[in-house]
């Protein structure tokens, strides 16, 4: 009897083939639109995903100031920045985050679920985050993404 073997094929540059895609974030909870988000721009929605290449998708999330929390994580939730400096820590809730800067929020959590390495600083930078409805990103045609 012969034995047949057969080479898995890494991903590489000449396989890729990226697409964008466009994620309306009204009304959608923040963390379970930020992992679907992630998963994306990794590449984990193709069939060649390899996890030390960058394979993944441009994502464009729109209406970022819309996005919810679930219980009471608004009034609750903090973001901490620190300066380095003596009495540099800064400490804001959800809301004011969300009046502040919307896309902030998405963003810091799409990025906390990416690797902590080159290659996940290179998946973050496919990621845009607007504020409104609107994006100058339309000559890409980018397809809705349907996260339900």
């Amino acid at each position: 009897m012969r034995h047949l073997s057969f080479k898995t094929q890494s991903a590489n540059e000449k396989i890729v083939n990226r697409d964008w895609y466009v994620v309306d974030a009204t009304n959608q909870t923040l963390g379970r639109m930020s992992s679907k988000i992630a998963a994306v721009l990794r590449g984990k929605n193709k069939a060649y995903f390899t996890p030390h290449f960058d394979c993944g998708d441009y994502v464009i999330v729109i209406n970022s100031a819309k996005v919810v929390l679930t219980g009471n994580k608004m009034e609750e939730k903090e973001y901490q920045t620190y300066s380095g400096y003596p009495g540099g820590q800064k400490i804001e809730t959800a809301t004011e985050m969300n009046h502040r800067r919307p896309n902030l929020m998405i963003e810091r959590a799409v990025k906390g679920m990416l690797p902590k390495n080159r290659l996940g600083r290179a998946m973050y930078k496919k990621l845009f985050v607007y504020e409104g409805a609107e994006h100058p990103h339309k000559a890409q045609s980018p397809k809705a993404m349907n996260l339900n």
